[in-house]
């Protein structure tokens, strides 16, 4: 069968093409999708080709990762199931990470229109999610990274937590552990992704100040890099107090080493989330349904999803505004 896709066939190139997608089995969900959400630090590291596979960087010698479709999150309407998929049906709403294609660098694809994929891959919405809410789910992967990276250290009431990154991981850690009581410093370079955060987060723009000197003096129970920033986290490391902890969810490529015995002299615990699993996409979705993790006020653009080369201009041209991305593909012909 055909569909239309974001494709990124070469670095630095973004297309909306048709693409060849496998017929749908037995054990296969197929979805119309509504939206999905563009994950732009992922998807632009593959862009750029810093990264050939999860969390593997490019090495000389290694093969270009493309044609790829790219993407891992969506929300849309199941339009069949297979005789052996249970707990869904035609109708429901449901979020998609990933669908199948056929022809490209990997199987995989997320901006896809229709998304064939195994019930693995697709979650019902609440029940009471109707076609005006269903974006709220779009970017529930990377919302799972942000919760998980809350979820990680232990916090005690009133305890600061420090959170490197104003993108929407950031954004959401933040949420996270504010909600579990933690006091919150958002360490971020853009004025208008810092405004976004709840009013109870501090915010410091590391282009005007270090993060040495805004948190001078303070006792740091909690670091989470959402950027992979670790010249930050070395000078935020003495003022972490003992037994503190640190959250790497940032992309390193190379260069993610870690002294453990620095750490060691502090007691400092060292979590490194990365990737989602089924409890953490159920308990994340309900943190959304709840309204403490939010997710719509941080879309801060929306495209066709035959724009999709505009909102990578957007997002590449580095705008102090944009945040969350989404592309809508209701009317967007599959043809």
């Amino acid at each position: 069968m055909k569909g239309k896709a974001v494709v990124f066939p070469d670095r630095n190139r973004v297309s909306f093409q048709t693409v060849d997608i496998p017929e749908p089995g037995d054990d296969d969900i197929v979805v119309e999708v509504r939206h999905s959400w563009i994950s732009a630090g992922t998807e632009g590291s593959f862009l750029r080709g810093e990264r050939i596979a999860g969390e593997r960087p490019y090495a000389e010698g290694d093969p270009w990762p493309f044609p790829h479709a790219a993407g891992y999150q969506k929300v849309g309407i199941v339009r069949s199931v297979g005789r052996a998929v249970q707990g869904l049906r035609e109708g429901d709403r449901v979020f998609v990470a990933m669908s199948r294609v056929s022809g490209l660098y990997f199987a995989e694809a997320g901006h896809i229109q229709p998304s064939v994929s195994g019930a693995d891959q697709v979650w019902k919405l609440p029940d009471e999610t109707d076609d005006s809410s269903m974006s709220a789910y779009a970017g529930l992967v990377l919302a799972q990274v942000g919760y998980n990276c809350g979820m990680r250290p232990a916090v005690a009431p009133g305890e600061l937590a420090v959170v490197i990154g104003d993108g929407l991981v950031g954004h959401w850690a933040a949420q996270t552990l504010a909600h579990r009581g933690a006091e919150v410093a958002m360490l971020g370079r853009h004025d208008g992704r810092l405004g976004l955060a709840e009013a109870s987060v501090r915010k410091v723009n590391l282009r005007r100040e270090s993060a040495g000197l805004a948190l001078r003096g303070e006792a740091v129970a909690i670091v989470v890099d959402t950027v992979g920033a670790m010249d930050t986290v070395r000078e935020l490391q003495p003022l972490m107090k003992r037994d503190s902890h640190l959250v790497s969810a940032g992309y390193l490529g190379t260069e993610g080493v870690v002294d453990i015995q620095k750490l060691r002299e502090q007691e400092i615990t060292l979590h490194t989330p990365s990737g989602w699993t089924g409890p953490r996409m159920e308990a994340t979705m309900q943190a959304i349904r709840e309204g403490w993790l939010k997710t719509v006020p941080l879309i801060t653009h929306r495209y066709p999803a035959d724009e999709a080369e505009k909102a990578w201009e957007l997002i590449r041209g580095g705008s102090e505004a944009c945040l969350g991305v989404l592309l809508d593909w209701e009317g967007v012909s599959e043809a």
